[in-house]
Order: C-alpha cells, then sequence, then structure tokens
C-alpha cells in the first residue's frame, strides 16, 4: 500500500552509494513462498563513492565520523544490528555485531560516545524474519562507499 512512497524515500536515501538490483528471496518460514525478484540496493564497485576493501577497523572508524543526508552512518549500523537482533534466532549476523562493536570502541577512543549508543536502541519497523542465501564477505574485510 506504501510501495511507491517508500520506493522514493529509499531512492534518495541510497541515490549516492547504491544501486538497484534483484535478487531472489527467502522467507525464514519456508511455508512462505520464495520471492523470485526482490528489489534490493547494493554499493557495486563500478560506483564512483566505492572505496573497495577495508578492514574492520578502518570501516569503524569510517563508520564512526561519517554521515549522509539521512543521518549519522554510526546510527544506520547501531539500528541495523538492534532490529537483526529483534528478528530473533537465525537472524543474528556476525560481522555486523562485531563491525559495530568496533565502531563503539572508535567513538569510546574519541570521548565522542554521548547518546548516540544508549542502551535500549531500537527500530520500529514492520520486518518480518529472513534468512540470506548470500555468503558473507571474507572475515575482517568489508566494501564501503567513499566518505
Amino acid at each position: 500500500q506504501h510501495v511507491n512512497e517508500v520506493q522514493e524515500y529509499l531512492d534518495i536515501r541510497e541515490i549516492n552509494g547504491y544501486s538497484i538490483q534483484y535478487a531472489p528471496f527467502q522467507p525464514a518460514s519456508r511455508e512462505e513462498r520464495p520471492i523470485e525478484k526482490c528489489m534490493v540496493y547494493i554499493g557495486l564497485p563500478s560506483n564512483p563513492q566505492f572505496l573497495g576493501p577495508q578492514s574492520l577497523d578502518r570501516l569503524a572508524a569510517t563508520i564512526w565520523r561519517c554521515k549522509g543526508p539521512s543521518g549519522e552512518n554510526r546510527d544506520y549500523l547501531f539500528m541495523l544490528e538492534d532490529a537483526l537482533k529483534g528478528l530473533g534466532d537465525g537472524a543474528e549476523d556476525e560481522h555486523v555485531e562485531e563491525l559495530a562493536k568496533r565502531t563503539r570502541e572508535k567513538g569510546m577512543a574519541s570521548g565522542e560516545i554521548g547518546a548516540t549508543l544508549g542502551d535500549g536502541f531500537s527500530i520500529e519497523v514492520a520486518i518480518e524474519k529472513v534468512t540470506s542465501n548470500s555468503k558473507s564477505s571474507p572475515k575482517g574485510t568489508e566494501e564501503v562507499e567513499k566518505p
């Protein structure tokens, strides 16, 4: 019912670093039918904003200090971590959790660890638990867009 409104918002939010792609989607419940063509935003190496492989520490430092038109990159990361935890068993993402941990450490080291990282950080969204058919990035590296 809000498809067009949501897509317009995401197109603006993701315009500088991501491209629209289509991928299959399998809900966590095998009783639900898979979606053969699900729209996703993916940062491709061909994008001028793409930095390439980064160590988790360097990526955490970049996330801590950067922000975009939609807000602080760290807030997005912490909300993603919280949302994944809120989905329940099977939705955990070790890479996201480790990256969030290291990003918090960067904030503590800089002395800027304010309310952004308070306990109970949550996101109120209607989202269903899903599993991914994709493989994670090699441990310790991630690809990001330029700050």
